[in-house]
């Protein structure tokens, strides 16, 4: 295997509720033509899978047969470290929305020792801010007048980003760190939030705002699975003795 499909291997397409299976061929396709190997559906039930073959075509077949499927997205994204929301929306609660090249480049120290998640919502609505909870960085597609491309076009963009930093713009060797994945990072929010809840920290109205706020600020650090545990330590300690 070669350096460069090692770090593209560690990357993964990643769509939340899809609503056309044909969509899901078309990612796929999308990605293996950049060298990403991993397509990972988040849905209520299966995609027909006839109807995502159709714009996979032969070459790309083999993505969609071993194609990843869940049904929460948290169990999905587990195993990611760094995770990329795709979104055209604003909003003052949201992530500021950085270029795909940018995005990129901010993630290719990561790549060597992280797997890295670009999540994609669905097609009438894209990503809820629920959904983005989970993600560190948010991409937008920079565009003249219209921003709202189709799901099919803003997947082969990011992959062509993708594919073009990693062949040709990583010139040395990276520094690798190993970060704490999401399924240890929202075990700690849990906590912490279980520890604000218990000191009354959060008020009925901005429950939801000061967690978003401590999401996207932890989410900036970039802790380590070690850093995790001590804060869920604290927490627990916290909750034991502070009634």
């Amino acid at each position: 295997m070669s350096a460069h499909q090692h770090l593209l291997d560690n990357i993964a397409i990643v769509l939340l509720n899809p609503k056309y299976p044909e969509n899901i061929g078309s990612a796929a396709r999308a990605a293996w033509n950049m060298g990403i190997t991993r397509v990972i559906v988040v849905a209520d039930e299966y995609p027909v899978h006839a109807r995502m073959a159709k714009l996979a075509t032969h070459n790309a077949a083999h993505l969609l047969d071993n194609m990843e499927f869940h049904e929460n997205l948290g169990d999905a994204l587990a195993p990611f470290s760094q995770i990329i929301g795709t979104t055209a929306r604003r909003g003052r609660q949201r992530l500021a929305a950085k270029p795909p090249r940018e995005v990129v480049q901010n993630i290719l120290p990561l790549l060597p020792k992280n797997q890295v998640a670009f999540l994609f919502g669905p097609e009438d609505s894209g990503l809820s801010n629920e959904a983005l909870n989970y993600c560190q960085q948010t991409s937008a597609i920079p565009t003249a007048d219209f921003s709202s491309l189709n799901l099919a076009q803003a997947i082969s963009i990011h992959c062509y980003e993708i594919f073009h930093a990693v062949v040709y713009e990583q010139k040395t060797a990276l520094p690798a760190r190993k970060i704490a994945n999401s399924h240890e990072m929202e075990n700690m929010f849990n906590h912490l939030e279980k520890a604000l809840h218990n000191i009354d920290f959060f008020k009925e109205k901005t429950h939801g705002y000061y967690m978003r706020n401590i999401r996207q600020f932890l989410g900036k650090v970039q802790m380590s699975s070690k850093e995790t545990t001590v804060i869920r330590g604290i927490c627990r300690q916290f909750l034991k003795n502070v009634k």
